[in-house]
C-alpha cells in the first residue's frame, strides 16, 4: 500500500505550480480529482504539442489524476463540489487571487462543514488577510524569477537569464506537498484541517536565502558569471580539444593541489601566488582560464574527464536533452517506466526517492466525469442533462 493511499485530493489547478504539487501527492497513492473547464481543461494542455500532440507540461505534471469537467461558476456546480468535497481530504487551489473565495470555496467558508479538510491555496503573491500590494498581480513563472532577485545573479555579466525550466513553479510545488503532508500528520494529533497560504514569491526566496545572506547589510550581491560558479573558481564549464564542455569543480587548496598535479600535469601553479587561494584564483579567471584550456585543447573531453575522475575532482558531462533521455546512470537504476496516455504509452520517470509509486495514465480531458459523478449519486439523466448544457 502506498502512503497515501484512501487520501483524497479535489484541485482547481492549472499550468504548473498546483498540478505538480497534486502529481506529487498522487505518485503517493492519493487519488487526485482534477476539475477542468469543459471543452478547453488546463490551459496548459494546449502549452505545446511536443509528446505526439499532447503538451510536454501537461503531461509531466497530470499523470495519474481523474479529469472531471466542471463549470463551477454554473449553479449546478454548487451541488457536484459539495459532494466532493465531503469526501475529500485536501483542496488545491491556484485560480486567480479572490476567485476561490467568491466561488465560496474559501477555507473560512469550508471549515464549518468540512472540519478535517486541509486547503492549500497557492497564488503569485499571497491571498486572504495580510495578502499586500501584490495580492492582484499577475504571477508567471518568469515574472516571479524576476521579482524574486533570480535573474540578477543568473547569467552572463551582460545579460541576466531566467532558468531554463519553471524553476519558480517548481519551488511552488514543493513547498506544496511539503505543507500538505506535514498538515495531513497534524490531522492525525488534532482532528482539524487548516490552511496552507503559499506564495511563489516566499517560495523562491527562500530558495535565493544563500545569495541573500550573501549581500546582507548592503554588501554587493554575487555577480553573474554564466555557467560559472559566482565566487569559487575553477569551477564551470572549460572546452576540450574535441569542442565540447566538461563541468568542474574545485572546493578547496588540496583539490587545487592535486588538479595542477595530476589533471593539468603543472604541478609548480599550486605554488602560484596568483592561484595561491581560492579568492586569487577567483580575481585571475582571466589567466588561469587560458591556461586551463591551454591543457585541455590538447585532449578530447572523455581525455579530460578520465583525468578528473582519475584525480577525485568532481565533474560532469554538460548534456542536452537527448543526452538525458539515453543517460547510462537512469537507465542502470532502471528509473524509467511507461504510462499511458491518450497518444498511447510514453515514457516516465519514477518519482526520485521512491522505488514504488501509482504511474497512472495522463487523462484525455474529462474521461472521468461521467464515472465520478455516477459515483457522487447523480443519476444518468442528470448527468446527460449537465453534459448537453456543457455544465460538464
Amino acid at each position: 500500500m502506498l502512503p497515501l493511499a484512501g487520501i483524497t485530493v479535489v484541485t482547481l489547478e492549472q499550468a504548473v505550480a498546483a498540478p505538480f504539487a497534486t502529481r506529487q501527492l498522487a505518485d503517493l497513492g492519493a487519488r487526485v480529482i482534477k476539475i477542468e473547464r469543459p471543452d478547453v481543461g488546463d490551459f496548459a494542455r494546449s502549452y505545446d504539442e511536443r509528446v505526439r500532440g499532447l503538451s510536454s507540461y501537461f503531461v509531466w505534471c497530470n499523470r495519474s489524476k481523474e479529469s472531471l469537467t466542471l463549470d463551477i461558476k454554473r449553479p449546478e456546480a454548487g451541488a457536484v463540489l459539495a459532494r466532493l468535497l465531503a469526501r475529500a481530504d485536501v483542496l488545491v487551489q491556484n485560480l486567480a487571487p479572490g476567485a476561490a473565495a467568491r466561488l465560496g470555496l474559501s477555507y473560512e467558508t469550508l471549515h464549518g462543514r468540512h472540519p478535517r479538510l486541509i486547503v492549500c491555496d497557492i497564488s503569485g503573491y499571497g491571498d486572504g488577510e495580510n495578502a499586500g500590494p501584490y495580492r492582484d498581480k499577475k504571477a508567471y513563472d518568469l515574472l516571479i524569477q524576476s521579482e524574486a532577485g533570480f535573474l540578477s545573479i543568473t547569467g552572463t555579466p551582460e545579460s541576466p537569464s531566467k532558468a531554463g525550466c519553471s524553476i519558480a513553479d517548481i519551488s511552488a510545488g514543493m513547498f506544496a506537498v511539503t505543507n500538505i503532508l506535514a498538515a495531513l500528520i497534524n490531522r492525525d494529533k488534532t482532528g482539524g484541517g487548516c490552511r496552507i497560504d503559499l506564495s511563489m514569491l516566499e517560495c523562491m526566496a527562500e530558495w535565493m536565502s544563500n545569495p541573500l545572506y550573501y549581500a546582507l547589510d548592503g554588501a554587493p550581491p554575487p555577480p553573474r558569471a554564466g555557467a560559472s560558479h559566482a565566487t569559487i573558481y575553477p569551477y564551470g564549464p572549460f572546452v576540450a580539444g574535441d569542442g565540447k564542455s566538461v563541468m568542474l569543480g574545485l572546493q578547496n587548496e588540496r583539490e587545487w593541489a592535486v588538479f595542477c598535479g595530476r589533471v593539468l600535469e603543472r604541478p609548480e601553479l599550486a605554488a602560484d601566488p596568483r592561484f595561491s587561494s581560492n579568492a586569487r584564483r577567483s580575481e585571475a579567471r582571466a589567466e588561469l582560464h587560458a591556461i586551463v584550456t591551454g591543457v585541455f585543447s590538447l585532449l578530447t573531453s572523455g581525455q579530460v574527464i578520465e583525468r578528473l575522475d582519475e584525480a577525485q575532482i568532481a565533474n560532469a558531462r554538460m548534456n542536452d536533452m537527448h543526452d538525458l533521455w539515453a543517460h547510462p546512470q537512469l537507465k542502470a537504476r532502471e528509473r524509467w517506466v511507461e504510462v499511458d496516455s491518450p497518444a498511447g504509452l510514453i515514457p516516465a520517470l519514477l518519482p526520485p526517492g521512491l522505488s514504488e509509486a501509482y504511474m497512472g495514465s495522463v487523462p484525455g480531458l474529462g474521461e472521468h466525469t461521467g464515472a465520478i459523478l455516477a459515483e457522487l449519486g447523480f443519476a444518468n439523466d442528470v448527468i446527460d442533462r449537465l453534459r448537453t448544457e456543457h455544465a460538464i
